[in-house]
Protein backbone atom coordinates (compact mmCIF):
# COMPACT_ATOMS: atom_id res chain seq x y z
CA UNK A 1 0.00 0.00 0.00
CA UNK A 2 2.88 2.37 0.83
CA UNK A 3 4.45 1.76 -2.60
CA UNK A 4 1.20 2.24 -4.50
CA UNK A 5 0.26 5.40 -2.56
CA UNK A 6 3.72 6.93 -3.05
CA UNK A 7 3.79 6.01 -6.75
CA UNK A 8 0.36 7.54 -7.33
CA UNK A 9 1.26 10.74 -5.47
CA UNK A 10 4.65 10.89 -7.21
CA UNK A 11 3.15 10.49 -10.68
CA UNK A 12 0.50 13.13 -9.95
CA UNK A 13 2.99 15.68 -8.62
CA UNK A 14 5.62 14.95 -11.27
CA UNK A 15 3.26 14.99 -14.28
CA UNK A 16 4.54 18.43 -15.44
CA UNK A 17 8.11 17.08 -15.20
CA UNK A 18 7.08 14.00 -17.22
CA UNK A 19 5.61 16.25 -19.90
CA UNK A 20 8.70 18.51 -20.05
CA UNK A 21 11.06 15.52 -20.27
CA UNK A 22 8.88 13.91 -22.95
CA UNK A 23 8.99 17.10 -25.00
CA UNK A 24 12.78 17.37 -24.58
CA UNK A 25 13.26 13.76 -25.75
CA UNK A 26 11.03 14.32 -28.80
CA UNK A 27 12.79 17.57 -29.78
CA UNK A 28 16.25 16.07 -29.28
CA UNK A 29 15.84 12.64 -30.87
CA UNK A 30 12.24 12.05 -31.89
CA UNK A 31 10.00 9.20 -30.87
CA UNK A 32 9.60 6.98 -28.93
CA UNK A 33 9.72 8.86 -25.63
CA UNK A 34 9.83 5.74 -23.49
CA UNK A 35 12.15 2.78 -23.59
CA UNK A 36 10.71 -0.53 -22.44
CA UNK A 37 13.26 -3.17 -21.53
CA UNK A 38 12.60 -6.72 -20.47
CA UNK A 39 13.93 -7.27 -16.94
CA UNK A 40 13.67 -10.13 -14.48
CA UNK A 41 11.43 -9.56 -11.48
CA UNK A 42 10.01 -11.41 -8.51
CA UNK A 43 9.90 -15.20 -8.85
CA UNK A 44 12.21 -15.04 -11.88
CA UNK A 45 9.45 -13.62 -14.11
CA UNK A 46 10.15 -11.18 -16.91
CA UNK A 47 8.40 -7.82 -17.02
CA UNK A 48 8.74 -4.59 -18.99
CA UNK A 49 10.64 -1.84 -17.17
CA UNK A 50 9.70 1.74 -18.14
CA UNK A 51 12.34 4.43 -18.67
CA UNK A 52 12.63 7.64 -20.58
CA UNK A 53 14.62 6.85 -23.71
CA UNK A 54 18.17 8.18 -23.32
CA UNK A 55 19.83 6.46 -26.27
CA UNK A 56 19.37 6.58 -29.99
CA UNK A 57 16.80 4.04 -31.22
CA UNK A 58 18.27 0.56 -31.60
CA UNK A 59 21.34 1.36 -29.46
CA UNK A 60 20.66 -1.57 -27.13
CA UNK A 61 21.59 -3.91 -29.99
CA UNK A 62 25.18 -2.67 -29.59
CA UNK A 63 25.42 -3.86 -25.97
CA UNK A 64 23.44 -3.87 -22.74
CA UNK A 65 25.98 -2.10 -20.53
CA UNK A 66 26.38 1.66 -20.63
CA UNK A 67 30.04 2.57 -20.50
CA UNK A 68 30.70 6.04 -19.12
CA UNK A 69 28.54 9.13 -19.16
CA UNK A 70 29.61 9.95 -22.71
CA UNK A 71 28.76 6.61 -24.30
CA UNK A 72 28.22 7.63 -27.97
CA UNK A 73 24.85 5.86 -28.01
CA UNK A 74 23.47 8.34 -25.44
CA UNK A 75 21.57 11.37 -26.78
CA UNK A 76 22.36 14.93 -25.64
CA UNK A 77 19.20 15.07 -23.51
CA UNK A 78 19.78 11.48 -22.41
CA UNK A 79 23.11 12.44 -20.85
CA UNK A 80 21.38 14.79 -18.39
CA UNK A 81 18.46 12.46 -17.77
CA UNK A 82 20.94 9.73 -16.78
CA UNK A 83 23.17 12.07 -14.78
CA UNK A 84 20.27 13.10 -12.54
CA UNK A 85 18.53 9.70 -12.74
CA UNK A 86 15.45 11.33 -14.29
CA UNK A 87 15.26 8.53 -16.86
CA UNK A 88 14.16 6.28 -13.98
CA UNK A 89 11.02 8.30 -13.10
CA UNK A 90 8.66 6.25 -15.33
CA UNK A 91 9.37 3.27 -13.08
CA UNK A 92 6.78 4.80 -10.77
CA UNK A 93 4.32 3.28 -13.27
CA UNK A 94 5.95 -0.12 -12.69
CA UNK A 95 5.37 0.39 -8.95
CA UNK A 96 1.75 1.39 -9.57
CA UNK A 97 1.20 -1.69 -11.76
CA UNK A 98 2.70 -3.85 -9.01
CA UNK A 99 5.73 -5.43 -10.68
CA UNK A 100 8.19 -3.20 -8.79
CA UNK A 101 8.60 -1.63 -5.37
CA UNK A 102 10.15 1.72 -4.47
CA UNK A 103 13.00 -0.11 -2.72
CA UNK A 104 14.28 -3.56 -3.62
CA UNK A 105 17.07 -5.19 -5.61
CA UNK A 106 17.41 -3.48 -8.99
CA UNK A 107 16.00 -5.72 -11.72
CA UNK A 108 18.55 -7.22 -14.07
CA UNK A 109 18.31 -8.30 -17.70
CA UNK A 110 17.88 -12.04 -18.35
CA UNK A 111 21.38 -12.38 -19.83
CA UNK A 112 22.99 -11.61 -16.48
CA UNK A 113 20.41 -13.38 -14.30
CA UNK A 114 21.33 -16.59 -16.13
CA UNK A 115 24.79 -16.24 -14.56
CA UNK A 116 23.46 -16.09 -10.95
CA UNK A 117 24.31 -18.89 -8.55
CA UNK A 118 21.46 -20.52 -6.60
CA UNK A 119 22.38 -18.36 -3.62
CA UNK A 120 22.36 -15.18 -5.72
CA UNK A 121 18.93 -16.07 -7.14
CA UNK A 122 17.47 -15.37 -3.68
CA UNK A 123 17.25 -11.71 -4.72
CA UNK A 124 14.45 -12.85 -7.05
CA UNK A 125 12.26 -13.80 -4.07
CA UNK A 126 11.22 -10.16 -3.58
CA UNK A 127 9.95 -7.42 -5.88
CA UNK A 128 12.70 -5.45 -7.57
CA UNK A 129 12.94 -1.77 -6.73
CA UNK A 130 13.68 1.62 -8.21
CA UNK A 131 16.53 1.98 -5.73
CA UNK A 132 18.44 -0.26 -3.35
CA UNK A 133 21.56 -0.18 -1.17
CA UNK A 134 23.72 -1.49 -4.03
CA UNK A 135 22.56 1.36 -6.28
CA UNK A 136 23.78 3.81 -3.65
CA UNK A 137 27.22 2.20 -3.52
CA UNK A 138 27.48 1.95 -7.31
CA UNK A 139 25.82 5.24 -8.23
CA UNK A 140 28.77 5.93 -10.57
CA UNK A 141 28.86 2.43 -12.06
CA UNK A 142 29.11 3.76 -15.62
CA UNK A 143 32.36 5.56 -14.77
CA UNK A 144 33.79 2.38 -13.21
CA UNK A 145 32.96 0.47 -16.37
CA UNK A 146 34.43 3.20 -18.57
CA UNK A 147 37.75 2.86 -16.71
CA UNK A 148 37.87 -0.89 -17.31
CA UNK A 149 39.68 -2.46 -20.28
CA UNK A 150 36.89 -5.08 -20.39
CA UNK A 151 33.66 -3.52 -19.01
CA UNK A 152 31.52 -6.63 -19.35
CA UNK A 153 34.06 -8.81 -17.54
CA UNK A 154 34.37 -6.19 -14.79
CA UNK A 155 30.59 -6.07 -14.43
CA UNK A 156 30.14 -9.86 -14.33
CA UNK A 157 33.12 -10.71 -12.13
CA UNK A 158 33.33 -7.73 -9.79
CA UNK A 159 30.34 -5.38 -9.73
CA UNK A 160 27.44 -7.81 -10.14
CA UNK A 161 28.55 -10.23 -7.36
CA UNK A 162 29.04 -7.34 -4.92
CA UNK A 163 25.65 -5.84 -5.78
CA UNK A 164 23.99 -9.21 -5.25
CA UNK A 165 25.72 -9.69 -1.88
CA UNK A 166 24.59 -6.22 -0.74
CA UNK A 167 21.01 -6.93 -1.82
CA UNK A 168 20.89 -10.37 -0.18
CA UNK A 169 21.90 -8.63 3.06
CA UNK A 170 19.20 -5.99 2.49
CA UNK A 171 16.53 -8.67 1.98
CA UNK A 172 17.35 -10.22 5.36
CA UNK A 173 16.89 -6.94 7.24
CA UNK A 174 14.55 -4.76 5.20
CA UNK A 175 11.58 -2.93 6.63
CA UNK A 176 9.75 0.36 6.19
CA UNK A 177 12.27 2.32 8.28
CA UNK A 178 15.22 1.02 6.29
CA UNK A 179 13.38 1.61 3.00
CA UNK A 180 12.69 5.24 3.93
CA UNK A 181 16.38 5.75 4.78
CA UNK A 182 17.37 4.28 1.40
CA UNK A 183 14.88 6.50 -0.45
CA UNK A 184 16.17 9.65 1.27
CA UNK A 185 19.81 8.62 0.79
CA UNK A 186 19.10 8.06 -2.93
CA UNK A 187 17.49 11.48 -3.32
CA UNK A 188 20.40 13.10 -1.47
CA UNK A 189 22.99 11.42 -3.72
CA UNK A 190 21.13 12.41 -6.89
CA UNK A 191 20.95 16.10 -5.98
CA UNK A 192 24.51 16.31 -4.63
Amino acid sequence: MFDIACAFIGITILMPVFLCISLAVIINSGFPVFYLQSRVGKNNRDFKLFKFRTMHSGADKKGLLTVGGRDPRITAVGYYLRKYKLDELPQLFNVLIGNMSLVGPRPEVRKYVELYSDEQKKVLLVKPGITDPASLKFIHENDLLAASPDPEKTYIEEIMPEKLAINREYIQHHGLGMDLRIIFATLKKIVS
